[in-house]
């Protein structure tokens, strides 16, 4: 498996797994709501999701999706409305003034349960469409045909899983390093209410992309 594509692949997963967008702020947000724990638990399940978008596009479902469609835009419009969910969530917990706008809050913070975080992670990784047509495109280029492809897939998931984890988890402890900030009503409205917004237009701008060609 470390052959002489496996560096350029490593590189490139690197800088993209550090650069933001949806996943990053999912972390923060859910760091923020119930501290280290769920924010961890939200990008281990975000993570997890890669393999399953590492399956089917070894197995050509991918392909499926791309050149149909109503599937890519059923599974465009389900990921565009989850995404807008989880920001009117936010925008109502900011106008309530809590951590989120369900749960009892314990210091400033909230306890929820222990499958929400992997829930919001994995849906928010599995439902992104983005996904589907990156692990299409990029995953082949470091594949040779010699190889078994779900195999060769599944062990290039497995490192974008651990690079990953070991960047949005740094995230999680400096966020939950800042804790005493993070108690506060003002600043919980504050985050609550940038994320909400930020969510509802990668949602919306999600739901208006054409399909790729």
């Amino acid at each position: 498996m470390l052959d002489a594509q496996f560096w350029p692949f490593l590189i490139a997963i690197t800088l993209l797994s550090m650069s933001p967008g949806v996943d990053t702020l999912l972390v923060i947000r859910n760091t923020a709501r119930g501290g280290v724990r769920d924010g961890v638990l939200t990008s281990l399940a975000i993570c997890c999701g890669l393999f399953v978008h590492a399956t089917i596009s070894a197995l050509g479902i991918s392909l499926i999706l791309l050149q149909s469609a109503w599937a890519f835009s059923a599974l465009k419009l389900a990921g565009a409305a989850y995404l807008i969910w989880l920001g009117i969530n936010g925008l109502l917990a900011a106008q309530r003034g809590n951590a989120l706008p369900l749960g009892a809050v314990q210091g400033g913070r909230q306890a929820v349960p222990v499958w929400r975080p992997l829930r919001e992670g994995l849906l928010s990784n599995v439902l992104n469409p983005k996904t589907v047509v990156f692990y299409m495109a990029f995953l082949p280029q470091f594949i040779a045909p010699t190889d078994p492809a779900l195999l060769k897939s599944l062990w290039l998931a497995g490192v974008h899983f651990v690079i990953a984890n070991l960047w949005q988890i740094a995230i999680v402890f400096m966020v939950g390093s800042a804790g005493r900030w993070l108690g506060s009503r003002f600043f919980a409205r504050a985050l609550n209410g940038a994320t909400g917004a930020v969510l509802i237009l990668f949602g919306v701008r999600l739901a208006l992309e054409r399909q790729p060609a």
